[in-house]
């Protein structure tokens, strides 16, 4: 990704963000209107509501297959950010900042990380905020 920054350091892999969460909602939505409208008499009635689970089940697993290698990530960049402040002040970053401003504050390079951290914790930045106030944007293309 070259030149990375605020505007275009969002990464999406199209296969995944789109195609493959539209056919699961797709099919999710489906399923559960297949339950709903089915009619006792036609017979079949449990293989409906297996589809119907199995594809509940698909979503949930989608969901969650993002979220943990994402908390785990969180603690790399809670490291890794933790231990570049600490090279630059020799003191522990505040406990008072958060995963969400320890993250943005990745994308600043040294010379601006230290007065962005004392403005994050005075002022309470938002990580979007963190991340419009980067003069200098320090690119992070091997994140997941």
């Amino acid at each position: 990704m070259d030149g990375q920054n605020f505007a275009n350091h969002h990464r999406y892999a199209k296969g995944y963000h789109f195609l493959l969460s539209g056919l699961i909602l797709i099919g999710a939505i489906a399923s559960v209107v297949n339950v709903i409208t089915h009619s006792p008499n036609d017979g079949g009635y449990m293989s409906d509501i297996l589809i119907a689970l199995l594809f509940i089940c698909t979503a949930l697993i989608f969901v969650f297959m993002r979220q943990f290698p994402l908390k785990a990530q969180d603690r790399a960049i809670r490291a890794e950010e933790g231990l570049r402040y600490f090279i630059l002040t020799r003191k522990p970053i505040d406990s008072r900042i958060t995963i969400g401003q320890i993250a943005a504050l990745r994308f600043a390079p040294d010379d601006e990380l230290l007065p962005l951290v004392d403005r994050a914790v005075a002022e309470n930045l938002s990580p979007t905020d963190i991340k419009k106030a980067i003069k200098n944007w320090k690119s992070d293309i091997h994140r997941v």
